[in-house]
């Protein structure tokens, strides 16, 4: 992150790989003018799934969302993070932590953390059923 930009809520979490950015658009909005959560939670589902796939090695599934925290609205314009460590690894599954960070550049350059989400993702092979992943 830009030395310019100051830190609020808490510091981008050691050991979280960059994993996706993307700026929310009018048309995400909802009626009240801020980003639907929805929209947010398909983010943060292809950000969560970029680090298992590649230790997959395959197609993966989103089995579970084990946790979803909205901590502050996401704005159009905010320039959205997001970064991702996988914390668990079994036979079939991996779990990820995402964290998403939102830069707000209108507001003198703050950055600050909007969403944490622990997810859950299966590894599949051709016809859908879970697979054993790839040892190392």
């Amino acid at each position: 992150m830009s030395e310019s930009i100051r830190s609020q809520d808490s510091a981008i979490p050691a050991g979280h790989e960059l994993v996706l950015k993307v700026i929310p658009m009018p048309a995400d909005c909802n009626a009240n003018g801020d980003i639907f959560g929805g929209w947010v939670m398909a983010q943060v589902d292809l950000a969560g799934a970029v680090l298992p796939a590649r230790r997959v090695r395959g197609r993966i599934a989103t089995v579970a969302v084990n946790e979803f925290i909205f901590k502050q609205p996401v704005r159009v314009g905010d320039i959205l993070s997001f970064y991702a460590d996988i914390t668990r690894v079994g036979n079939t599954s991996i779990t990820v932590d995402v964290q998403v960070f939102a830069e707000r550049l209108r507001e003198d350059n703050t950055s600050l953390k909007v969403t944490q989400a622990t997810l859950t993702y299966v590894a599949i092979d051709d016809s859908g059923k879970p697979r054993p992943i790839p040892k190392g």
